[in-house]
């Protein structure tokens, strides 16, 4: 019950500032007018978060485990460039699912650069976390090859690029269709290991 009232508290603190943060821009936003917005105290919402910056990326530790979790999830076997596809496909999917408030939030990630650099932080966190779980996969020996740290990079390379085209179009491009263009881009390296591996 305790866990259920904070998971609300800390939503509508994230739901205020971000209303506020796509309206007002990043910078001209303190963190008394999201308090106010929220109808909480100052002191909660430093129970929450060390700063602005955390309100805004704290979904992205989220959508890392989300991302991890939907590889670890994946049928042993299935091509890479499938299961990596599906797991990056997860937050993407999400802000498909809620285009307006996830565009809003995306363009004012890429577009702030204090926002932009915590969450570059963060995917330095999840290429490892996706590095680490393709060694758990049949597929080249991860001791002598550089395979799984490349596709890790691959695949956040083809999100990255979906999220600032998806941007740039101010919403107007399917961004799971935009998923799906991406990886056919790249599926051919991140298959090529495993295909050798499995006639070799």
């Amino acid at each position: 019950m305790a866990q259920r009232k904070r998971q609300l508290v800390s939503n509508e603190l994230t739901e205020a500032a971000l209303q506020l943060l796509a309206l007002k821009g990043f910078d001209a936003v303190t963190i008394d007018e999201i308090v106010t917005a929220a109808g909480v105290s100052k002191r909660t919402f430093f129970r929450y978060f060390a700063s602005k910056e955390d309100v805004v990326v704290q979904f992205l530790a989220d959508m890392g485990t989300g991302i991890r979790a939907e590889l670890a999830a994946r049928p042993v076997g299935e091509r890479p460039s499938v299961a990596l596809r599906h797991a990056v496909a997860v937050p993407i999917a999400a802000c498909a699912d809620h285009s307006d408030r996830a565009l809003r939030v995306v363009q004012l990630i890429l577009r702030t650069p204090a926002l932009l650099a915590r969450f570059l932080e963060r995917q330095a966190k999840w290429r490892s976390d996706l590095t680490a779980e393709l060694t758990h996969r049949p597929g080249p020996v991860p001791d002598t090859d550089l395979y799984p740290q490349l596709a890790a990079g691959m695949a956040l390379a083809a999100f990255d690029a979906v999220l600032q085209r998806w941007s740039d179009s101010d919403g107007t491009e399917d961004p799971m269709e935009l998923i799906d263009r991406a990886f056919a881009v790249i599926a051919p390296a991140l298959d090529a290991a495993h295909m050798t591996e499995k006639t070799g």
